[in-house]
């Protein structure tokens, strides 16, 4: 048996986004206590580019945007819902200082993320995943911020990085595309 056909017997391949999301949501809610310059009774912060810094599990929450993309792709809206619904437990009981306001942000802008999604994916796939994270970010920054910290202090740092996940997704997408011609 070839290397490849055991592992695709063993695992199968298209769990990957399923577990690269799970991942994500895991290690942006363990970041965000633990990776940056921490503030006292807030978030730890990293630099995101343009002057801006953000709480630290920024990057991964928008690697979860894309990832759920790709569930959508690989096993359809049921597994999406299924997948947020994971999340959004997972968000709640991983940080219980930040549980409501990790679980109810990360439910609401994935859903977002989803209606908006799915639509645009019918004209195109990397446009979809890039604006569909961009709004997913958007929504996810403000009710986290919000609810967490009473403020949008660092919306625009949050907004940045999420952004650039979302893009960078997006550009992705299309470069595996056109490669795959």
């Amino acid at each position: 048996m070839v290397s490849g056909q055991l592992v695709t017997k063993v695992f199968d391949l298209r769990l990957v986004p399923w577990v690269g999301y799970i991942a994500s949501i895991l290690l942006a809610n363990w970041m965000i206590q633990n990776v940056g310059d921490c503030v006292p009774n807030g978030p730890c912060l990293i630099p995101v580019g343009f002057g801006y810094t953000a709480p630290s599990g920024v990057l991964m929450i928008g690697l979860a945007l894309v990832l759920r993309d790709a569930i959508h792709e690989s096993h359809g809206r049921w597994w999406v819902i299924g997948a947020i619904f994971v999340g959004a437990v997972l968000s709640s009981a991983i940080s219980p200082a930040l549980a409501l306001a990790s679980g109810v942000a990360f439910a609401v802008s994935e859903v977002g993320d989803m209606l908006v999604y799915e639509p645009i994916r019918r004209y195109s796939r990397p446009l979809g995943v890039a604006i569909s994270g961009i709004v997913g970010g958007a929504i996810d920054s403000a009710l986290f911020l919000m609810l967490a910290f009473g403020s949008l202090a660092y919306f625009e740092g949050q907004f940045v990085g999420k952004t650039e996940m979302a893009v960078l997704g997006g550009l992705l997408l299309l470069g595996y595309r056109l490669v795959r011609r």
